[in-house]
């Protein structure tokens, strides 16, 4: 029986350190995606989220009204952002997500309170994402209840009390029943999407290097741009396959309502697949193994899942990780299909959303066809 040696057991331990050396993108994989993890769960991760874009739409300024908006800023849930001038421009600010938040406040509203007429208040809520109005809307119902007691004051002091002075309705679009589902089952869409199309492209460019059959492929007289559009094209097939699935899945099984065009999300996609396979194609360049393809890829996917708005609510962190956020095409094609199932918008309130996507897909697509040609050198 051979006895173990303390000599052999070091070899090996350094041999391993010495390779872990020569590997230094596995290595930066290895303390980069921890200190990742840390700093978006420690720093841009939260589910309280303040200064939510309001609008108000005022039909009687007042003394009151002053007092409604000011209060609502000094909360820190709301922060005005918007002056509307009509009901038209309120139903725009909210289908393109422009704002979370539009209060209302009536003509005669401070007649009717000074009559004790319990005027109503009306505040629309952008509710597809129930986790990101719930907090706010509780501070709302609070703050309600005594805001106009530094102003009624002399002979309007009999109006403080309870009930309040005013009414205020509150009223939950495009999801009233605040159903996670209708939020969490669309967004699956692009995470599923992204999650797959660059780790199996990643991986395909990759294999074909393990295999030695890039070597054939680069002795062909085929192009670095036919080359990456050849890989890309097969899985496009497969991306919407998994579109027609989630669809079903979320039609029949979570009856997720679906207000807007199908052939518009069938459209819009084709832009969001080939960004996340141009981004796959574009990492095989750089992987000499699929163990590094599979540590890129997650190193892509960590941040499009916590930053795109996906798990936490978008306007909850801070503002240089929405900004990282706004990069990422994950975060702009969740909004566009939730806008398109659960607002029903159509194409022009679609493209604010859809030229980042383009953007990004022709800036990788570039530097993807830069790498590839390096490699043929």
């Amino acid at each position: 029986m051979i006895k173990f040696s303390l000599f052999r057991w070091w070899a090996i331990v350094i041999k391993e350190f010495i390779q872990m050396r020569r590997d230094r993108l596995s290595f930066g994989m290895m303390v980069g995606i921890p200190l990742m993890q840390l700093i978006l769960f420690g720093f841009a991760i939260n589910s309280d989220p303040k200064h939510l874009p309001t609008a108000v739409l005022i039909a009687n300024h007042s003394v009151f009204s002053r007092t409604l908006t000011h209060a609502l800023e000094n909360s820190g849930y709301f922060q005005l952002v918007k002056i509307a001038q009509n009901e038209e421009e309120v139903n725009r600010l909210l289908a393109l997500g422009q704002v979370q938040f539009v209060l209302t406040i009536p003509n005669d509203f401070a007649r009717q309170l000074i009559r004790k007429e319990h005027p109503v208040l009306l505040l629309e809520a952008d509710a597809t994402d129930p986790a990101a109005t719930s907090n706010a809307l509780g501070t709302l119902n609070i703050l309600i209840q005594n805001v106009f007691d530094r102003d009624l004051v002399g002979h309007l002091q009999h109006l403080r009390g309870k009930p309040p002075a005013v009414e205020l309705r509150i009223h939950r679009k495009y999801n009233p029943d605040g159903i996670t589902q209708y939020n969490v089952v669309p967004g699956l869409m692009g995470v599923i999407l992204t999650m797959t199309m660059i780790m199996i492209t990643a991986l395909a460019m990759t294999r074909e290097k393990e295999r030695g059959t890039m070597e054939n492929l680069l002795a062909t007289p085929a192009r670095p741009l036919e080359v990456m559009l050849g890989k890309i094209i097969p899985y496009i097939l497969i991306g919407y396959i998994q579109i027609t699935i989630i669809l079903l899945v979320s039609r029949f099984f979570f009856q997720v309502p679906m207000l807007g065009s199908l052939k518009l999300l069938y459209g819009i996609a084709i832009l969001f697949i080939a960004a996340n396979l141009s981004v796959g194609i574009t990492f095989s360049t750089l992987a000499k193994n699929q163990l590094q393809a599979v540590q890129m890829a997650f190193f892509f996917f960590l941040p499009s899942l916590l930053l795109s708005g996906f798990m936490f609510p978008f306007r909850g962190m801070p503002h240089w990780a929405q900004n990282i956020g706004e990069v990422l095409p994950l975060t702009h094609f969740l909004r566009l299909v939730r806008g398109i199932l659960l607002k029903g918008n159509g194409w022009e309130d679609s493209v604010p959303e859809i030229i980042p996507i383009v953007i990004f897909m022709t800036v990788v697509i570039l530097l993807g066809v830069l790498r590839y040609r390096k490699t043929l050198d």
